[in-house]
This record gives C-alpha cells, structure tokens and sequence, in this order.
C-alpha cells in the first residue's frame, strides 16, 4: 500500500504532515499525532493501521522530537479495530497481512526515541487501548471508556496488547482484566495501574500541554537514555509475544465463539458463547 503524505510549512516552525487518517503536527521539540476518523470514533481500518505504522518507522529516524503526544480527533481517542475491516479480511493470507501492519506499528511504537504521551477522552478500547497503554504516559478523563475488551467477540488481545498489560500491572492481575474485558472509567483504570493520571472532562488536553513543557525543560535526554536501556532490553520479548498473537488470533477467528461474538455485535445483542 502506498502512503501519500501531504506536507504544509505553517509559520512559527510549524510543520504538519497530513496523511489520509492521521496529522502529525511537529513544533521545536514536541510533535502531535492525531487519529482522524472521527466519524467511526477513530476506529483503525488498514489505512489508519498503515499510516501508524509508517509514521512511528519514520519518527525513530526524527532527532529532534523528544516528546510525542497520541490523541484521537473527534469524540474518543479510538474504539479499536474496525469491525468491517474484520469482517472483510476473512482470508488467513489477509488477516496474516493486517496483522502484520499491526506488529510493525507496535513495535516502532515501543522503539521511539521520545517520550509518549497518550492523551485519552472518550472510548480507548481494544487495539485502541493496547496503543494507549503502550505509551511512556497515559493521561484519561474521568469519563473515559477504557476496556481490553476483545473477550466480548472471542478473541484475544492484540497488537502486543499482552505484554503492555503485563508491563503495567503484572501477569496475574492483566489476565483477570483481560478475561473479564470490563469497560473502565478513569478512576477505575487507574486504581488498577493501567493508566498514570486521571483529569476532569475536557481537561486532558491542557494538562498534558503543562506536562511536555516539564518535560522539555527537564534534562529529557538522561530521561531518553533510560527508557532506551529498558525497551532494548524487552524488545524481543514484544515481539515474541506479537507472533504468538498472530498465531493465536488466527485460531481464535475461526471459533464459533468468535462468530457468535460478531453476529451479537452486529445484532446488539448479548452474545451466547458455548465454549468452541
């Protein structure tokens, strides 16, 4: 698939890079990466998971960004995989495909050379919150949606979903989580660990503002030599962890639990799984 970037030189140093689904926005040492399908609450189609994925390889090439801020466009940050995305790549070949795009886009994620920041409001749920909870920070409002919630179709967390649950609050407690698939609001996701800072509605944006410029006035590059000494060493535990997640998914979409789990959700109706 071919990427087309649009670049715009604004005034001040501003520089935008307009994809199809995302903009990334770089200014002095911070850039913005926002989702933009607002209209299926950021939902990540194979573009959107295309254009991450190239734009987090690019980013590890970018010297001078030290802090990069992920937040979704619209009314949510993002719901996850797009339900017809899944309905279409029925073919193993294809899904093989998708969820390749989806290895590279975490792994490039977990090797920036910069701090990242997910600023949250709204739905952050599935893939959608794997991403989020792979970031260095993550900053939700109260009233955010937060769920690991792939249980709720038969399948199981991906986009080394496992390992950045396990990163955050352990083995154990990320199984229970990620079997019960329970949509959160801030405060609860926090008191389990998975997200750092809960902020009213609305305030999410403003305070994270007030966190890249701490950030860019501390010394950030001892902060970026740590973070560096850690993701080297975990980096082929993701991305062992993400080819177990190809191989598992694959069984799991051809369940019937899983086609009972995707009729109930075009259907809304609660799902009747029998253990197959």
């Amino acid at each position: 698939m071919q990427v087309e970037v649009n670049r715009v030189q604004k005034n001040k140093g501003v520089e935008k890079l307009a994809y199809e689904t995302i903009e990334l926005t770089v200014k002095d040492r911070q850039a913005v990466l926002t989702l933009k399908r607002p209209e299926a609450l950021n939902a990540m189609n194979e573009v959107m998971l295309q254009e991450l994925a190239d734009c987090f390889e690019q980013l590890q090439e970018e010297k001078n960004v030290q802090v990069l801020v992920l937040k979704g466009d619209g009314r949510a940050f993002s719901s996850g995989g797009d339900i017809k995305m899944m309905l279409q790549k029925d073919k193993i070949e294809d899904f093989h495909g998708i969820m390749d795009i989806i290895s590279r886009m975490a792994t490039a994620y977990y090797q920036l050379p910069m701090i990242t920041i997910a600023q949250v409001h709204g739905a952050a749920a599935g893939l959608g919150f794997s991403l989020a909870i792979a970031s260095d920070f993550v900053i939700a409002e109260e009233n955010s949606k937060l769920a690991m919630n792939f249980i709720g179709i038969g399948l199981i967390p991906d986009g080394g979903g496992h390992f950045f649950m396990k990163e955050r609050v352990g083995i154990p407690k990320a199984k229970q989580i990620i079997w019960e698939g329970k949509i959160m609001n801030g405060e609860e996701a926090q008191k389990l660990g998975l997200i750092d800072v809960v902020v009213k509605e609305g305030e999410a944006e403003p305070y994270v503002q007030e966190m890249v410029k701490k950030l860019l006035s501390s010394p950030i590059l001892a902060m970026l030599e740590t973070k560096k000494i850690y993701h080297s060493e975990r980096i082929e535990e993701l991305k062992n962890i993400l080819d177990q997640e190809l191989v598992a998914q694959t069984k799991m979409r051809q369940t019937k639990d899983h086609l009972e789990g995707i009729k109930a959700f075009v259907e809304k109706r609660a799902p009747q799984f029998a253990g197959q």
